[in-house]
């Protein structure tokens, strides 16, 4: 790894960085890597298939939200599996095991405090985990330590929590009145709890620009997450920020490069959420250039890259937030 640290990525050009990343300034742990594709998205090319529920993602909320947030407007909950009662939860994913499911992620809408209401569901989760076997991971929002150790207790495999590093931006675009500290504390809480948690940041959460973001990684590092995810803003029809311009692609490689220097031991992955097409392509196979451990619905151009260099490929049906289990 190059001695240059995160600050001095944060401040330099793109000319500059984009310098670093071809001369192979990054170097990675191994020459392997992991790509994903659960059933969140249809994907399918020469190199891997994804399959039609292996990996369901899961609202407790149905499409109801409290936020309403600029960036999603409840867009993203829609297109969810509903479940808003326990027992729903738990015919929804027996069905989805006897259809063959690895696991679910379990998400849902948050309520005025920024948290997604899973009280009723943990005694669930917990049957599904017993006697169904499902890898669960729970998208939690806000939460604290007597909720985070429910989770850990009812067997929940991860817990996986957006960090947002700008007042501004959790009060403006969240429409939430909490702070950067109420994160921390939730980092905190979900660490002494013990369970496995992911930390995900996302690039131009501000109406596309960056701030916050570096703060954001800043905060994770001073935790012991088991997988870091960077992900970016990408404008949702019928939401108040569908005009909104997404982040450069290097927006998006400065900030993985920078979780990699201030978060050296864990893998960084970039996550599924991201603008498609060139902007996806420029993405990806920068990011493989610079390092990262693994990538969610990667273009084919990024596997065939890997695959030149001689790279060892993991294909997955999993959630990324799960590569903390994978071969690192």
């Amino acid at each position: 790894m190059t001695s240059i640290d995160a600050n001095d990525i944060w401040q330099m050009s793109n000319q500059e960085l984009v310098s670093l990343i071809e001369n192979g300034a990054f170097s990675r742990k191994s020459k392997t890597i992991h790509f994903y594709a659960p059933s969140f998205v249809h994907y399918k090319n020469q190199f891997f298939c994804s399959s039609r529920n292996s990996f369901s993602s899961i609202s407790v909320t149905g499409s109801s939200c409290s936020l309403n947030c600029k960036h999603c407007d409840q867009k993203v909950l829609k297109a969810m599996i509903p479940t808003q009662t326990p027992q729903e939860l738990f015919n929804v994913c027996k069905k989805l095991k006897n259809d063959g499911a690895l696991g679910c992620l379990i998400s849902g809408g948050c309520n005025a405090d920024g948290a997604v209401p899973f009280n009723d569901f943990i005694d669930v989760m917990a049957q599904i985990k017993t006697e169904l076997g499902l890898t669960l991971a729970v998208h939690t929002g806000l939460v604290d330590f007597f909720t985070a150790k429910q989770l850990k207790n009812a067997g929940v495999d991860s817990a996986l929590i957006d960090i947002i590093g700008s007042n501004e931006t959790i009060n403006e675009i969240c429409n939430l009145d909490v702070t950067v500290k109420d994160y921390e504390k939730s980092l905190r809480a979900l660490q002494d709890s013990k369970i496995p948690f992911v930390p995900h940041v996302l690039v131009g959460l501000h109406y596309g620009k960056l701030k916050g973001e570096f703060e954001a990684l800043k905060i994770v590092a001073k935790t012991s997450p088991s997988a870091v995810i960077i992900i970016g803003f990408m404008p949702l029809r019928g939401t108040p920020m569908e005009n909104v311009k997404p982040p450069e692609p290097l927006d998006l490689i400065r900030t993985i490069v920078c979780a990699r220097l201030l978060i050296p031991n864990v893998p960084v992955v970039l996550g599924c959420m991201r603008p498609k097409g060139e902007h996806r392509k420029q993405t990806d196979l920068l990011a493989f250039k610079a390092g990262v451990d693994a990538i969610a619905f990667p273009v084919k151009e990024a596997i065939q890259l890997a695959q030149s260099m001689g790279f060892e490929l993991f294909f997955s049906s999993v959630c990324c937030s799960q590569i903390y289990e994978d071969k690192f």
